[in-house]
């Protein structure tokens, strides 16, 4: 195991109607003019709007209104967040919503208390050392940014999707509660299953030795996932499997599993470009993709996908044939991908194989990068072209 500091201060609201405190928590973490920040038109229908600007009045904090997130959220619109939030004398930011609507509030928090171009944090030109306090009142269980120091944000301008880190992002409050999610369609649910599996695939594909207790608790998430996956999409108001979700799609991002361990992001990485020029889904580009760099990258580490597929998927191991159980184990993935309505090509999220050498000098090449992408494996250009190719099905 390596070296680590893990540092998670936000303070978690689990359960029914712990919405209609937002103003009380709010108050709670020094905040006295909000930015609510917020996507499409669920939150003002389903009423949850209404609620928590009503907590929010009846604690005498005072708010301003930005909504129109969008998924794969815009730098535009968090443009127009900090040139709000300076203008407004805003010292709190609340999202609404999901992964999308939470990175993009961090991106305005980090821009809000800085004199340049927001972009830089994103660039890799500096680092985020501080930010307005974040609250979130979450609506899907996926991208763990709700409990996170992450934050991924797509600039309009050459269509790059990247990410930025930093502790100062970590949400001061998250209320979750898990009937928020029921009226989620069952497509945008199965994306953000596939979202947390992924976050534990990333973690659980480590060159570091002898991390037995991470690894088990990736093993216990993503069995948890498997069981509870089919049960929401056969029952979307079962409120227990949208708990466990919920709180496993939080344990898979804030890091907890993935202390003093190298990370893969690979498969990240590469889907971020097909949602960035092709505005999928995240979590479905990832079904299309995670399959694809597995069967790319297995033979690494032969022994490592092969653990993951007797203890995960319960696939008999095969001692004189490691590899035919690991590849069996990739296979179970997708079969199960598949079977809560995931897309497993190309073609399905309306990608096209002659866009290829475009996402391929994007990916390899933007934000300086070098002409490779690191993690589990380091992957070149040829190898993230045949990656894609992978996926053309």
């Amino acid at each position: 195991m390596d070296n680590f500091t893990f540092y998670s201060p936000t303070y978690f609201a689990f359960g029914k109607d712990n919405e209609n405190e937002a103003g009380k928590y709010v108050k709670r973490f020094g905040g006295t003019k909000v930015l609510i920040h917020y996507g499409g038109g669920s939150a003002v229908k389903s009423g949850l709007l209404d609620r928590v600007k009503k907590s929010l009045e009846n604690e005498g904090i005072s708010f301003e209104e930005l909504g129109g997130v969008k998924p794969n959220p815009r730098s535009g619109l968090v443009y127009k967040g900090i040139e709000l939030c300076k203008k407004e004398g805003i010292d709190f930011v609340l999202a609404i919503g999901g992964g999308s609507v939470i990175d993009s509030s961090k991106a305005i928090a980090a821009g809000s208390l800085y004199d340049g171009d927001f972009w830089d944090f994103y660039s890799g030109k500096r680092r985020i050392e501080k930010a307005l306090p974040i609250g979130t009142i979450l609506t899907i269980a996926a991208a763990g940014s709700e409990g996170s120091p992450d934050s991924v944000i797509t600039k309009e301008e050459g269509m790059l999707k990247r990410g930025s880190s930093s502790d100062a992002l970590r949400p001061k409050f998250s209320i979750l509660n898990p009937a928020l999610t029921c009226t989620l369609p069952p497509y945008q649910t199965a994306a953000g299953i596939t979202d947390i599996m992924a976050h534990l695939h990333e973690r659980y594909l480590t060159n570091t030795k002898d991390v037995e207790v991470t690894d088990r608790l990736i093993e216990g998430l993503l069995l948890t996932m498997i069981h509870e996956g089919p049960r929401v999409i056969e029952d979307p108001n079962n409120y227990d499997a949208r708990a466990n979700i919920m709180w496993a799609g939080m344990l898979a991002h804030n890091n907890a599993v993935g202390v003093g361990r190298s990370q893969d992001w690979n498969s990240h990485n590469i889907e971020h470009e097909l949602s960035a020029l092709y505005d999928c889904a995240h979590g479905a580009g990832l079904a299309v993709t995670m399959p694809a760099v597995f069967r790319y990258v297995y033979k690494h580490d032969v022994t490592r996908f092969a653990k993951l597929a007797t203890r995960v998927w319960g696939i008999q191991m095969d001692f004189e044939n490691p590899e035919r159980t690991a590849l069996e184990g990739i296979d179970a993935l997708e079969n199960f991908l598949k079977r809560i309505g995931m897309p497993t090509s190309f073609a399905e999220l309306g990608a096209k194989e002659e866009d290829i050498p475009k996402l391929v000098d994007v990916l390899c090449y933007g934000n300086g990068r070098g002409g490779s992408i690191r993690g589990f494996v380091e992957l070149g250009v040829e190898d993230c072209k045949k990656i894609y190719k992978m996926m053309v099905k």
